[in-house]
């Protein structure tokens, strides 16, 4: 099936996602914050939060890449470097109880965001798509995404479609300033006719959804 364009580039983001064993969330925060930037050193991170709402004991971190030859590269040399494996890898990993990943790239018509200032809220949001990919859904989705942006009470960070794991889904990331923020701005929109009338258009090629709020950690880029 076509999926319609993709960004004139190669650059995608692998999207991991993390379930913590309960009892150790605080001391895993902690580690990632303290090590990190080994990490780091080798490619860039996007953004790394915790789940406050919709999942619990979850982390979710956003790394970009210029292709997939360099992340094999970067792949290479973390499995090489022993700060890396000693500090973070040895204490973190029995910390965690599951891992996943997935590889998404932009949707051609969105630029990775940034929030207008630092102390927000992030809300995460995965809509599983009927297959067909942006050629069947992709006008009637960003029109969609645009109707909540003219609403003005919240800020686009990015949409991610994947390229790897479950396939037709998309990543929307939202940032607001609270979460009463956002409530309060939810609902107004919910009243506004064109918001109304995009989410009734593109919900023909809708499956499912979900969403997480996320608190950025102190490492994180996006805060």
């Amino acid at each position: 099936l076509a999926t319609g364009p993709r960004q004139n580039n190669g650059i995608f983001y692998e999207i991991r996602t993390y379930d913590i064993k309960p009892s150790k969330m605080k001391e895993f925060i902690e580690v990632v914050n303290k090590y990190v930037h080994l990490r780091t050193g080798h490619s860039e991170l996007v953004g790394f939060w915790s789940a406050e709402l919709g999942a619990m004991n979850k982390v979710v971190h956003v790394w970009k890449y210029d292709n997939f030859a360099h992340r094999t590269a970067v792949r290479h040399a973390l499995a090489n470097d022993k700060d890396w494996q000693g500090k973070f890898i040895s204490p973190a990993l029995p910390l965690i109880e599951k891992q996943h990943n997935e590889v998404a790239y932009l949707v051609p018509w969105c630029q990775l965001g940034k929030p207008p200032k630092e102390g927000g809220v992030y809300e995460w949001v995965t809509f599983q798509m009927k297959p067909g990919g942006p050629a069947l859904w992709g006008e009637a989705f960003r029109a969609a995404i645009n109707a909540h942006i003219n609403t003005g009470y919240t800020k686009l960070i990015g949409v991610f479609h994947t390229e790897y794991g479950l396939l037709n889904t998309v990543h929307v990331i939202w940032w607001n300033e609270s979460p009463d923020h956002r409530a309060a701005g939810r609902h107004s929109a919910h009243e506004d006719a064109r918001v109304v009338a995009a989410v009734r258009d593109s919900v023909r090629f809708l499956e499912s959804q979900q969403n997480m709020l996320l608190l950025p950690l102190q490492c994180s880029p996006l805060k």
